[in-house]
């Protein structure tokens, strides 16, 4: 059973809904998922990994300290993954971009991410900070605020922040001396 979980968990991660979510990325990639520890609690349709948790496919990784995946159970042997609960140090990274935050929420079902805690996303050198950052999946918008869970840190101030790099012109008049 913990091993059919396993190998059900890794397809489904790999499945559709990522394709449309990491364009580019290759969703036919296998999974690698590291963990100190994992317990299946299977009454409760959940799997936990616990202590240094790696899951990589192929340029897309996330770290965190836990991660909790719920599935609902479509008879017979198959598992249908609908949210992944990471925490602890969340760290997000493809190719170009990383985000990180204290906690993530991925809710298939919704096709939203949400990240919260002392949010930051950097892309280059060019980064924003908030407590809460959302993509949803399905009209592809995002948007970081300052409002964060009880005790996490935001913005300054619980504002937005951000730094952006310009890049310097040929053409440009150069500022008086």
């Amino acid at each position: 059973m913990f091993a059919r979980i396993c190998a059900t968990l890794a397809l489904a991660l790999a499945g559709p809904a990522a394709a449309q979510a990491l364009r580019g990325h290759n969703t036919a990639a296998p999974v690698d998922v590291e963990a100190d520890r994992i317990e299946v609690q299977d009454r409760a349709d959940r799997a936990v990994f616990a202590g240094n948790v790696r899951v990589r496919q192929g340029d897309l990784s996330l770290d965190a300290a836990r991660l909790t995946i719920a599935y609902d159970r479509q008879g017979g042997d198959g598992l249908q993954i609908e949210r992944l609960d990471a925490a602890g140090g969340v760290t997000v990274r493809s190719p170009s971009e990383t985000a990180r935050g204290q906690y993530a929420i991925y809710d298939l079902n919704r096709r939203q991410i949400t990240m919260l805690g002392g949010v930051t996303l950097n892309q280059g050198a060019n980064t924003i900070r908030g407590g809460r950052l959302v993509i949803d999946l399905n009209s592809g918008r995002a948007s970081v605020d300052g409002a964060a869970a009880p005790g996490a840190t935001t913005g300054r101030g619980g504002r937005v922040t951000g730094r952006f790099t310009v890049p310097q012109r040929q053409d440009s008049p150069q500022p008086p001396r």
